[in-house]
């Protein structure tokens, strides 16, 4: 009776707290209304940005995204386009500030088979006018300085696209897949075939298209020199790039026939979108670590002469921590403006050309992306809290501004659980950073079912930016702690690539000392403790519950479990060759990475397998192992696979699906309910 007690009084607390602050807690109808804004890009005169807008039409289970711009001030808002059938993607300005060109599948079904096309928008007016008829697609383009012509990414046609019109072939029916490369499978791609992505030149003025690039390679992220003359791009020229990750950086001029110039030679993944100083003299991009840490690379800020020969310089080398970009130059190209992630959050960050001291310009715990240059006092950027989805930013004299609001009204309503850091040690002395997120009616004093919500990846960090995962888990009455165990990144190279060739080890003594540490604050429940994740964090997922029983239910998504299974099976044969070593040469570690598997007798946890139909990335077929063998073992466990789905799921419906089987599940185990 007195336990009866004082859940009632819990309960009207609980009631009272929501009905004082007018707000609700978060539901699953939500998870369709929160809108995407990404892709923030500041026009030439500095007075709009462009960005785009990502819908859910819940009736419909499609997903839509739209192009918006909003004025510098923040007080206009408008929508540049509106189509019911298709996606639009990738503003950007024109140079001459005239137009605004972006991504779109639009047209018929004929039109669509082709692929994405560069659409054009007159800022003087009218409807959005197709640019290009590439056949293929383009996947990205850049405008040149001059606005009179563009620089597109498209890939190979598809020969077997249409098998009636191959000679010898009579019958509409699909050409056999014939395979030859070493890396010959991909999510969303689905088995790869001997074409490639290159550069081509289009003309404006006569919507005539020229290549730029040809042959066995595969070229991205191009780059306008400030003159005009010259394009940067990311490539892999080596004699086999299927087997390694060793990008570098080049250089063409900018017309037909023309040689691409190598500019970098660095061994591993020089990379991401590279960016011209103003004065034409340099090209900063980012440079990874040697192929074989591809999966723990800690990208570093680099600058290479642009004309002259000369090595790079490496201008944060002493940071250990990762950037990302857009890298931003300062007018008089002697700065640049970048993201640094470090410990579970991001920030802007700045540094001399002839590199020194990196130095921090924004503050908080908060997650920033997308850098965009107005000028050299000011950028847009995108930035997100626990609380608030990713918005567009000002920052301005060293202070952000929001220009969006695109979630505000939503956001508004929602009574979300509280956020905050904490540290624990592991068994072997090693400290160990996470977060927790708390009910909003939270009460001190009394324990709480927790769940352990694993990330990805392994590299990748949880951090504070929204998660309608952990907002939703509170939302049901539970702790819930994320934890970036050993092998996430920001917090230094040898941390992240602690966990080389030793999966499922550090990362679960991480995940239990974690553990250990919130109980011990008296929160949590530690016997109600459940566990989950997706990807990584689903092969984590199965690693713990094979090592320690204490969780009584668990959620395994896109997991393995029987790695040495995987080889040839996913998408990730180099890794596991420049790691671990070909299964008839490193037979004991492919068994010790396959512990959970082997050792499934162990498992006393129900377990919840989820996964894509389609996945190339981590196959169902890993969860498929793991469940027949609890199966077999009597163990309570199910098996839930989203059909035509990849590694992400996508479809709103089977997002929605997913999210109520994980609180049916946690709830029937922690909480013995069956709702």
């Amino acid at each position: 009776m007195r336990g009866f007690k004082v859940a009632i009084v819990c309960l009207l607390i609980a009631g009272s707290v929501e009905a004082q602050s007018g707000k609700r807690p978060i539901g699953l109808d939500d998870l369709a209304k929160v809108k995407a804004v990404g892709d923030p890009q500041v026009s030439p005169d500095g007075k709009w940005v462009a960005y785009t807008v990502g819908t859910v039409d819940a009736e419909k289970d499609k997903r839509d995204a739209d192009v918006w711009m909003v004025s510098w001030d923040g007080i206009e808002q408008i929508r540049l386009t509106s189509t019911n059938d298709s996606s639009e993607t990738n503003p950007r300005w024109s140079p001459d500030n005239k137009y605004l060109a972006f991504l779109t599948t639009r047209g018929d079904e004929t039109q669509k088979k082709q692929g994405a096309q560069v659409w054009l928008l007159n800022r003087a007016g009218g409807e959005a006018q197709e640019l290009t008829n590439i056949k293929g697609g383009v996947s990205d383009f850049a405008w040149s300085p001059d606005a009179r012509r563009l620089v597109l990414v498209a890939k190979d046609p598809d020969p077997n696209e249409e098998p009636e019109k191959k000679d010898g072939w009579k019958r509409k029916t699909a050409s056999p897949i014939v395979i030859d490369r070493y890396h010959f499978k991909q999510d969303r791609e689905g088995y790869l075939q001997p074409l490639h992505s290159h550069l081509l030149l289009f003309e404006l003025d006569t919507r005539k298209a020229e290549s730029l690039t040809d042959g066995r390679f595969d070229e991205q992220a191009p780059v306008w020199s400030p003159d005009g003359r010259y394009i940067a791009f990311v490539s892999n020229r080596t004699t086999d790039p299927d087997r390694n990750d060793d990008t570098n950086v080049y250089v063409i001029e900018a017309k037909e026939g023309a040689q691409p110039r190598q500019l970098t030679t660095y061994r591993g993944s020089d990379g991401g979108r590279p960016s011209w100083s103003p004065d034409g003299r340099w090209i900063a991009y980012l440079q990874g670590d040697e192929t074989k840490y591809s999966a723990y690379s800690i990208n570093k800020l680099a600058v290479v002469p642009a004309v002259d020969e000369g090595p790079p310089r490496i201008l944060t080398a002493a940071l250990d921590r990762p950037v990302s970009g857009g890298i931003v130059w300062s007018s008089d190209s002697r700065n640049l403006l970048f993201v640094v992630a470090d410990d579970r959050i991001t920030y802007v960050a700045k540094v001399a050309a002839t590199g020194g001291k990196v130095e921090k310009l924004t503050s908080g715990l908060r997650v920033i992306s997308n850098l965009s240059r107005r000028d050299d006092a000011s950028l847009a950027l995108l930035s997100t809290t626990p609380t608030e989805a990713d918005e567009a930013y000002a920052f301005e004299n060293g202070t952000l501004r929001p220009l969006t609001h695109q979630n505000d009204a939503l956001f508004g309503e929602l009574q979300l659980g509280t956020t905050e850091d904490f540290t624990s040690k592991s068994k072997d002395g090693t400290e160990v950073h996470g977060i927790v997120v708390k009910p909003a009616s939270f009460v001190a004093g009394r324990k709480y079912p927790m769940i352990l919500y694993v990330h990805g990846g392994p590299n990748g960090q949880d951090a504070h930016s929204f998660s309608f995962d952990r907002q939703w888990f509170a939302a049901n009455g539970y702790v819930v702690i994320s934890v970036n165990y050993r092998g996430s990144s920001a917090r230094g190279s040898a941390y992240q690539k602690a966990i080389f060739a030793d999966w499922g080890n550090k990362e679960v003594v991480d995940l239990l000392g974690a553990v250990d540490h919130v109980v011990a604050t008296g929160i949590a429940d530690a016997n109600r403790l459940g566990i989950g994740g997706w990807s990584y964090g689903g092969i984590l997922t199965d690693y713990t519950i094979a090592t320690d029983s204490r969780f009584k239910a668990a959620i395994s998504g896109a997991g393995s479990a029987l790695q040495t299974s995987m080889y040839g099976l996913d998408q990730y044969t180099r890794q596991y060759d420049n790691e671990i070593g070909p299964p008839w040469k490193a037979q004991d570690l492919w068994i010790k990475i396959s512990y959970p598997f082997f050792h499934a007798d162990r498992i006393k946890t129900p377990t919840l397998f989820l996964g894509g139909e389609k996945d190339f990335n981590v196959p169902v077929a890993g969860g498929e192992q793991m469940y027949q063998a609890l199966r077999s073992l009597g163990v309570d466990t199910q098996l839930v696979i989203y059909p035509g789905q990849f590694h992400n799921i996508t479809m709103p419906s089977y997002q929605r699906d997913r999210l109520e089987r994980y609180a049916g599940w946690f709830n029937k185990y922690l909480k013995g309910s069956n709702n």
